[in-house]
């Protein structure tokens, strides 16, 4: 899942974007509304988690502007009123979900997720394929009975395998989704880490390279 965290307190996005990111969800952060429709003009985002107060272009008009453009990602409004006339106008704006502050962050987590699997083809909560299974709730992978541990970011490679169903998926199309902006697509991350994903998983090999269009679960 990739998501972009829009909060201009700085400590607070970073620290949600930390947090998502021990969930094996690839996360860009900005401070101000312009810079989220800059980068959602360039990104698919599954999430926006978008703070209603932003300097420059607020919050309000980046939800206007999102809805009015049909963006897929769904969104996640942070503010500091709770009232339930705030609810109602953020809604109404176009947000998905609405989440006041001060909030806990296992709510946040657990309210990401579900706006995820929104934004996504409808798909069982565990995933399964070739004797494997992915609980993206509980973070756990198990292969034959046998529990696999993974980085987060073999989680999240996995997972895109899963989401895709068999079909190919392109090292750009994992760098997209399991990487954040920040990652360089010149580097070999991708095939590194589907080679230790490939070694985890054990025999026989279920993750497919498709020569010259990516890789194949």
């Amino acid at each position: 899942m990739r998501v972009l965290v829009v909060e201009d307190e700085r400590v607070l996005a970073d620290t949600v974007a930390v947090g998502l990111r021990r969930e094996a969800m690839a996360v860009d952060v900005v401070y101000d509304g312009d810079t989220a429709l800059e980068h959602t003009a360039v990104n698919d985002y599954d999430v926006i988690v978008l703070d209603r107060d932003l300097p420059g272009v607020h919050g309000d008009e980046v939800a206007r502007t999102l809805v009015q453009e049909s963006y897929n990602g769904r969104i996640l409004m942070l503010t500091a009123s709770d009232g339930v006339q705030d609810k109602v106008e953020g809604l109404t704006i176009g947000a998905d979900d609405y989440l006041a502050k001060p909030f806990a962050f296992a709510e946040l987590i657990a309210r990401v997720h579900a706006l995820g699997r929104r934004s996504a083809p409808p798909l069982p909560p565990v995933l399964e394929r070739h004797g494997i299974t992915l609980d993206p709730a509980n973070h756990r992978v198990h292969r034959d009975g046998r529990e696999i541990p993974l980085t987060p970011k073999e989680f999240a490679v996995l997972q895109v395998f899963m989401r895709a169903q068999g079909t190919v998926v392109s090292a750009e199309g994992l760098l997209e989704k399991a990487w954040d902006e920040n990652a360089d697509p010149f580097t070999n991350v991708v095939r590194v880490t589907v080679m230790t994903l490939r070694k985890k998983l054990g025999d026989p090999p279920v993750i497919q390279t498709v020569p010259g269009a990516g890789y194949r679960l």
